[in-house]
């Protein structure tokens, strides 16, 4: 039997301090290792943050200058992949000898995306999925992913890669992360509500792999100072009461959720679970019917401009 210690890690971005948020982030992975974890999950959006009731001033038809500037800020707090941010973490991730996967807010040019970042134990940057279809107002200030970036990374237990947030809710998307063989599936989130646990059982049952999910406890006072929120300005208030969780590939749930405050979870997970799952449903195998359904997935780089020479 092949075994491995995972761990969630449940906690909040540091206000604006990205640089305060990248240390508290090389803290909590030195933590995960010396609790014996080989796999740790960060919440969506850790670095650089997750604007939970920001709306950037924003009405149909108008921006406005206030508006701008709370996204030049927000745009300054992302980070480059790869770049100074992403060498800290891969060093903290190699000293604790696991494999990492934490969300970030990726700055490309003047666009961000919504990221999660992969790392190995040889303190590697092994990949990065970006997030497809920011949900809702996140299109604001995020932009859209592409088949590319559909990333799974090869570990000892089986592949393991993200699909972030109400991404969990696109059933071909699923699909397409089961079809190359997901067996750790991270979910890092921003979705505290209590069905969320149902979904990733859903998750674990349908896809008979394990599902890690992750998301943030995050109070107003941990929020961006300067950022209008509509949600409160009461410092204790609670923006994201967390509701991280492990479960097994026959949606057993092994650790969590947990609502009560920030905290590493962490289970064992048996390998072994996942060919017993499988006995009985294997949704790209021998429960598929390709003679009557097919998936068509594009994992080209989608770029605006090609230049020819």
């Amino acid at each position: 039997m092949a075994f491995v210690r995972a761990a969630v890690v449940q906690t909040a971005t540091l206000g604006d301090d990205t640089p305060a948020t990248l240390a508290r982030a090389v803290e909590l992975i030195a933590e995960c290792g010396q609790r014996g974890a080989k796999i740790a999950v960060f919440p969506e959006a850790y670095i650089g943050g997750y604007p939970k009731g920001g709306d950037f001033h924003i009405y149909l038809g108008a921006r406005t200058p206030e508006g701008r500037d709370e996204y030049t800020a927000y745009w300054r707090r992302a980070i480059a992949v790869p770049g100074p941010e992403t060498d800290i973490l891969a060093k903290a991730v190699k000293a604790a000898g696991l494999y990492l996967t934490i969300g970030v807010i990726e700055r490309d040019g003047g666009t961000l995306h919504c990221t999660a970042l992969f790392f190995g134990p040889e303190g590697t940057l092994l990949g990065k999925h970006r997030k497809l279809m920011p949900t809702a107002l996140e299109r604001l200030c995020w932009g859209f992913g592409d088949g590319s970036t559909l990333t799974t990374v090869p570990t000892p237990w089986g592949p393991l890669g993200s699909v972030i947030c109400w991404e969990n809710y696109m059933p071909m998307l699923r699909m397409a992360m089961y079809n190359k063989g997901i067996a750790i599936y991270c979910a890092p989130t921003a979705d505290d509500r209590d069905s969320w646990t149902s979904t990733m059982q859903h998750i674990a049952l349908e896809g008979r792999c394990f599902v890690l999910s992750a998301c943030q406890y995050l109070t107003r006072k941990d929020f961006p100072a300067a950022t209008n929120n509509k949600l409160t300005n009461e410092p204790d208030a609670v923006l994201m009461r967390g509701g991280s969780v492990i479960i097994s590939p026959l949606g057993k749930i092994l650790a969590g959720p947990d609502h009560a405050g920030e905290t590493i979870l962490t289970a064992e997970l048996d390998m072994d679970d996942i060919p017993r799952g499988k006995f009985d449903f294997d949704v790209v195998g021998h429960y598929a019917r390709a003679d009557v359904f097919q998936l068509s997935v594009d994992e080209r780089p989608q770029t605006p401009v090609i230049t020819t020479k």
